[in-house]
């Protein structure tokens, strides 16, 4: 199992073996390559404060494509860190533009989802639509919008259950 850091002594308690107790911004080892976590924010308003604000995760093993998900996350400047920084060959973005009855989006609204789009560098794989009543960007909306901003070719909408390979970057 991985988790932050400061979520291991809970798992720990309760019979769940830590392998990687992740520090925001710290590579840890696993598995022959490094994951990181990257802080995510669930909200921009006083909503954030009562939901969890957990970490995406950069995750680089050795041959393979890297990939980083963004996580339930707005866009913030760790966000832009990551995909300026790291690098991914794949960014997967939870792009329903979720939001509650009060307190605004707790996930990136439709610009950011296109920000965090023109921003990465390679591959993006949006996901996180049409499941839940909250999140109102639907895949065709988002198709439409990546069409009209010149962005579509950069993104994967899948299916719910449909499986990506994606080649790794060169």
């Amino acid at each position: 199992m991985v988790c932050l850091a400061r979520d291991a002594a809970y798992m720990d308690k309760n019979g769940i073996r830590v392998d990687a107790k992740l520090n925001y911004w710290e590579p840890a080892k696993l598995f022959g390559g490094e994951i990181t976590a990257v802080p995510a924010r669930h909200g921009h308003s006083w909503m954030a404060r009562f939901m969890a604000n957990g970490a995406g995760l950069h995750l680089e093993l050795p041959g393979e494509t890297s990939i980083y998900i963004s996580g339930d996350t707005v866009y913030t400047a760790d966000v832009e860190k990551a995909l300026m920084e790291l690098q991914p060959d794949i960014a997967v973005v939870a792009a329903g533009g979720a939001s509650l009855d009060v307190g605004g989006p707790i996930l990136m609204p439709l610009e950011e989802v296109l920000k965090f789009t023109a921003k990465a560098p390679h591959k993006v794989v949006a996901n996180h639509m049409e499941a839940l009543n909250h999140c109102p960007i639907t895949r065709s909306k988002l198709r439409q919008e990546l069409e009209t901003n010149g962005l579509a070719s950069k993104v994967l909408i899948p299916n719910d259950g449909e499986v990506l390979t994606i080649a790794k970057t060169e």
